[in-house]
Parts: structure tokens; C-alpha cells; sequence
């Protein structure tokens, strides 16, 4: 909180608010003019500022992100503008001046402030459909085009035909535009497009899936006449690329098992959708698509499907805690215990004054929850 009210004020609004620890803005600017980590603690352990002047606001938001944090504004006036611009994210309120909201990423287009989640809320949302589909397109296109390029240096013949990889490319394509639609759990936490460690994860599924489906040509060559028969090498190839496309998108839309959360009906209903019609047009009898035994048909379903949520969900899983350890949520830790343990601690250090049990606790509870962010755990909000 940034008031320009007296300290007194701002301390009384602040408790009303959750905000005990209110300070003077003047505070921070001494220490910003001290050597090494002194104005970042300074600013870590308050909850606002108080008798600030207009440009006070911009050096506060400056403050927290030299100490490394995602800062969002909100203000109304023409002196919020500067700190508005500064901010990663700038709200203006409804009743903003035209230079705040010019200086705004966001304008709040209803009374008071609640959007402001639902705003949050949303732009996450997008972060994780966007990232699902980066997951995909990469480790989709790792999978075709070595697939097609190891097959034809092995055995001396494309696997697939041009028309069956056209309406491959098409039909998976299409059926990817419904990942708009699906359901998704936002981040707890800012998020950033730092997002090697997730690039990393997508190379190493698509070369799992190349593994994989070059196994099992190998058996269809070996087992199933593949090597005499082109029309039924072109099938097999077309059904083995888009039972993976098909399966692979659902276990990339979770960042954690791919049973976690629910797909939205539209995103189901298009996956089907793509599986099925692709399925019958391999028996319509297309140029290049000649049916294959139903068995076979449901062996490359089946093995695609055990391939894609079995074995490459649990390497996902493993390569995203490794590679990607802030996209999987930790489980909040109960602080209570050591939050009355401190504020016991308090009380006997205060010769046990009557009356101060509510603020032993609150300043009990402010440390503690400060030394677990700095530690970078959660901690589960205490009874």
C-alpha cells in the first residue's frame, strides 16, 4: 500500500487491511542509498509506505524489481502515470485519468478493484494454453521429420505418402485450434517466457516418440508384410503419426500427470473427432490409404495410447521437476506450530503484557511467512 497519508493513518487503514507493518517511505530511500541488500530486505518486510510523494511510487516499484519481483500497479491519477509505465503490469482503475490509463497496460472497464483477479487469473490461463501448444509443435515436429528421414535411410522407402502426410498435417492442425477451449489450471505464481527448461522437455518427448513409433514400424515391417506391401506401409505410417498426435496433445496440456485435470468437451470432442474420421478414411479406401485388418488398426491405437500416457507422461513429469521445477505445484507447508512457538516467544519476552496476544501472533505470523518466502516454500495460511 502507497499513501501519501501520515504514518499514524496509514497504520490504522493497514490493520483494517491485513497490512501491519506500514512504514515511511523515507526509510527506504536511506537505505537505498546504503552498499549491498540492505534496501531489498527493507522493502521484503514491509507491507507499504507511507507519506509518499508522486514520485516516491515509481522508486518503490523500482525497488521491488531490482529484488527480482513481478510488479503490478494500480492507481487512478496523473501521479501515477510514471510508476504505472514502470510496472510489468500497469492497471488503471474505471475512474483513471486519460494519462493513467495511457500509461496502463490494463484499464479496468468496471468499478473497484476485484477484476483485478480475474485479470491475473486469465492472462495465466493463456500463458498455459500457449505453452502446452509450444510443447506440442515442437515435440510433434521432432517426431515426423526424422521419423519419415530415419524410415527412408533404413529401408529405401518413404513410409508415408505425400497426400497421407498432407491430410495428416491438416487434420492434426485443425484439431489443435481447440486447445483455446480446454480447461487449465493457472500458476499460483508470476509467470515468466523463460521457457528453456520446457523446450528442453519437448525435445526429449519428441525423440521418445521417434523411438517409439519407429519400434513399432519395425514390427509392422518385420511382422505384418509392410516391406512388400507400399499402400499398407503408407496406412500403418499415416495411423501411427496421428494416434501419437492425437494422444501426445493430451499428455502435454498437464504439467503434471495427464489424469490431473479434466480437458474441456470441445478439446475431447475435436480429438476424437480427428482420431475417428482418420480412422475411416483408411478404409474408405483413399489413393495411398488401403485398409488395414481392424487388429492392426487397434494395436497401433492401443500401443500409441500406452506409449503417450504411460511412458512419456511419466518422462514429462520427471523432465518438468527437473528441468522446469517452478511449473509443478508444491505442496503448501504448515507454518502454525512455529507461529506459536514465536509468538510464545513474544509473550515471554514482553514479560507477558495483557491484552497483546493478537499482535504477538500477527507479528509472530509476519516472520515466519517472510523467512518461507525466502526460503521459496508455500506456506498453508494457519488455523
Amino acid at each position: 500500500m502507497l499513501t501519501g497519508d501520515a504514518l499514524p493513518v496509514a497504520r490504522e487503514i493497514g490493520k483494517g487491511l491485513g497490512l501491519p507493518n506500514i512504514r515511511r517511505v523515507a526509510d527506504l530511500k536511506a537505505a537505498g542509498a546504503l552498499a549491498g541488500n540492505q534496501a531489498v530486505d527493507l522493502l521484503a518486510g514491509a507491507d507499504g509506505f507511507a507519506e509518499v510523494y508522486p514520485e516516491d511510487k515509481c522508486i518503490v516499484v523500482q525497488h521491488l524489481q531490482a529484488a527480482g519481483h513481478v510488479t503490478g500497479m494500480t492507481g487512478d491519477g496523473v501521479n501515477d502515470a510514471p510508476a504505472l509505465r514502470q510496472a510489468e503490469v500497469g492497471i488503471a482503475v474505471s475512474t483513471a485519468t486519460d494519462v493513467a490509463k495511457g500509461a496502463a497496460s490494463v484499464v479496468l472497464t468496471e468499478p473497484g478493484l476485484t477484476n483485478i483477479v480475474a485479470l491475473v487469473e486469465q492472462g495465466r490461463t493463456i500463458y498455459q494454453r500457449i505453452l502446452t501448444w509450444i510443447i506440442n509443435k515442437i515435440s510433434r515436429t521432432i517426431l515426423k521429420a526424422p521419423f519419415v528421414a530415419i524410415a527412408f535411410v533404413v529401408t529405401g522407402k518413404f513410409v508415408v505418402s505425400a497426400f497421407a502426410m498432407l491430410l495428416l498435417v491438416f487434420m492434426t492442425d485443425f484439431a489443435r485450434i481447440s486447445l483455446a477451449t480446454d480447461n487449465v489450471r493457472p500458476s499460483k505464481k508470476p509467470e515468466t517466457w523463460n521457457i528453456g527448461g520446457f523446450i528442453t522437455v519437448s525435445v526429449v518427448l519428441g525423440i521418445a516418440m521417434v523411438a517409439e513409433t519407429l519400434v513399432l514400424l519395425w514390427v509392422g515391417w518385420s511382422h505384418f508384410g509392410l516391406a512388400t506391401n507400399n499402400n499398407a506401409l503408407y496406412t500403418f505410417s499415416f495411423l501411427l503419426l496421428l494416434y501419437f498426435a492425437v494422444f501426445s496433445v493430451v499428455s502435454a496440456r498437464e504439467r503434471s500427470w495427464f489424469w490431473a485435470t479434466l480437458p474441456s468437451k470441445t478439446f475431447l470432442l475435436a480429438l476424437a473427432a480427428d482420431a475417428l474420421t482418420g480412422t475411416v478414411l483408411t478404409f474408405v479406401g483413399l489413393p495411398g490409404l488401403k485398409p488395414l485388418p481392424w487388429w492392426q488398426t487397434v494395436a497401433i491405437f492401443a500401443y500409441a495410447m500406452v506409449a503417450c500416457l504411460g511412458l512419456n507422461d511419466a518422462v514429462k513429469v520427471a523432465m518438468i521437476k527437473w528441468r522446469a521445477p517452478d511449473a509443478v505445484a508444491k505442496k503448501p507447508v504448515d507454518v502454525t506450530p512455529q507461529i506459536a512457538k514465536r509468538a510464545y516467544e513474544l509473550c515471554e519476552k514482553r514479560g507477558r503484557q495483557d491484552g497483546r496476544a493478537d499482535q504477538d501472533w500477527e507479528q509472530a505470523e509476519h516472520e515466519i511467512r517472510k523467512d518461507q518466502v525466502g526460503r521459496g516454500k508455500p506456506a498453508s495460511k494457519a488455523s
